[in-house]
């Protein structure tokens, strides 16, 4: 066999596998059909680190959403993820709203969340100023975050990269079979085969599995459609506000970013097509309502940009995590799969049943700091005197320098293209979106491919 392990899928999930089975003395390849790592789903979300306090109680989802909480707030911190501990205020609009709070508290305390608190009008308001009018209460849930959608899955590959994995992008995986104890797979770039085979392809999960002749879900792209308003208008917002959840989604939300802007979202439309990431002009003038009823300054505050998601909604509930003799199937990852991330990573290592030697040589990582509630480069004095491509910015509305482009594009894990440039440094995602420093960015790109 040509591996041990070959993974299907490089968003957020895949990566975290590809880490968690690199610290182990095994061959791994993680295959991703797009450009690069996290540039699929994971990279158009909420980008929230949640604690799994609103969870189905009982599922799969709940227990990992739970568990990987803890995992990547710690891995987070060591390896300089961006986080922000700001907390979510949880509010009802209407009566209807309200009677649901109870229900939510006990959810939360059922997943084993117990700081979970009801809270007064006055504290609603208290909390959050900007709100509009109306509230008719709230729950504060104190440990929910915002966390950096692109550097967790670039964390995750680069150490993956570091100990070893066989990384490749622009491969996608035209077939899969069983073959001599094992599987073969049938990519773009040639063929594979392995002694386990994980499915962590999002979107297209369910076709994976139909090709080893499952029919146990079926994926239904739900586009989210967000909003990103202007960096002046994040002193509007404290918390994450969240909507009384529906059986459909989470409802629209109103954040901060890691990036120090306020986001709007998501929708939330079932659509026939897997590569449907288009915006909507009634998605548009939803989130522009909703934002304008929730936080009515916003709408005072240049937009900076518009993103567009598609979340691997299935028939089922919960998660659709199979392990059949060799074959781990990670499919239906919902928004929660960032968080829940490294505890589908043990739990897909552990139903692979592999003989794992621990390795003694684990690569050190430290991921370059994006974060706006952090020191960047072009702050750093001490920095800037031993190397001054720290000070000498190239892209003025994220105040990137041209000492991180160099970085990025010399890194383990180089990115590919301009929106690989754009989530490993923040370069060509500010006001300007590129008007600028797009050329100098692209021709910076294109010398080093």
């Amino acid at each position: 066999m040509d591996r041990d392990v070959v993974i299907v899928g490089g968003g957020v999930v895949g990566a975290a596998i590809a880490r968690e089975l690199t610290r182990y003395r095994l061959d791994v390849a993680l295959l991703e059909a797009g450009p690069d790592v996290g540039a699929g789903t994971s990279k158009a979300n909420t980008a929230l680190l949640h604690t799994g306090f609103d969870a189905k109680p009982g599922t799969l989802e709940a227990r990992l959403v739970a568990r990987g909480y803890g995992l990547l707030a710690d891995y987070a911190a060591r390896v300089g993820i961006p986080v922000e501990r700001t907390g979510a205020l949880l509010v009802a609009w209407d009566d209807a709203q309200r009677a649901e709070l109870p229900g939510i508290v006990e959810r939360s305390r059922a997943n084993g969340y117990d700081a979970i608190a009801e809270v007064s009008i006055e504290e609603v308001y208290e909390r959050e100023p900007a709100l509009g009018p109306g509230a008719r209460g709230g729950l504060l849930v104190p440990d929910e975050s915002l966390i950096c959608p692109f550097t967790t899955p670039l964390a995750f590959a680069t150490e993956a990269v570091l100990a070893g994995c066989d990384l490749r992008r622009a491969t996608a995986v035209t077939g899969v079979e069983r073959f001599q104890g094992g599987f073969r797979v049938e990519t773009t770039g040639g063929a594979l085969t392995a002694r386990r085979l994980v499915n962590a392809a999002g979107l297209r999960s369910d076709e994976i599995d139909r090709m080893l002749g499952f029919d146990r879900f079926t994926v239904t792209p739900r586009r989210g459609e967000l909003i990103v308003f202007d960096k002046l208008a994040r002193p509007l917002v404290r918390h994450v506000v969240l909507a009384v959840p529906t059986k459909v989604s989470k409802g629209v939300l109103v954040a901060p970013t890691v990036f120090g802007n306020v986001m709007v979202g998501p929708t939330a439309e079932d659509v026939p097509d897997k590569a449907d990431t288009s915006s909507t002009e009634a998605g548009q003038e939803y989130l522009r309502g909703e934002a304008s009823r929730i936080v009515p300054a916003l709408t005072g505050y240049e937009v900076t940009a518009i993103y567009v998601g598609l979340r691997a909604a299935t028939e089922h509930v919960d998660f659709q995590i199979h392990f059949d003799d060799g074959y781990a199937c990670a499919g239906g990852i919902r928004s929660t799969g960032l968080s829940a991330s490294m505890a589908i990573a043990e739990h897909v290592r552990d139903g692979l049943e592999l003989e794992r030697q621990p390795r003694d040589d684990l690569p050190a990582l430290r991921m370059p700091n994006i974060g706006e509630a952090f020191p960047r480069p072009y702050q750093d004095a001490d920095r800037i005197a031993a190397d001054p491509e720290y000070g000498r910015i190239v892209c003025f509305c994220e105040r990137v320098t041209r000492g991180e482009v160099r970085d990025a594009l010399a890194s383990p894990l180089p990115p590919a293209d301009l929106d690989g440039l754009r989530r490993r440094t923040r370069a060509h995602m500010g006001r300007c979106q590129g008007f600028y420093c797009g050329a100098e960015l692209a021709r910076a790109v294109g010398e080093h491919a």
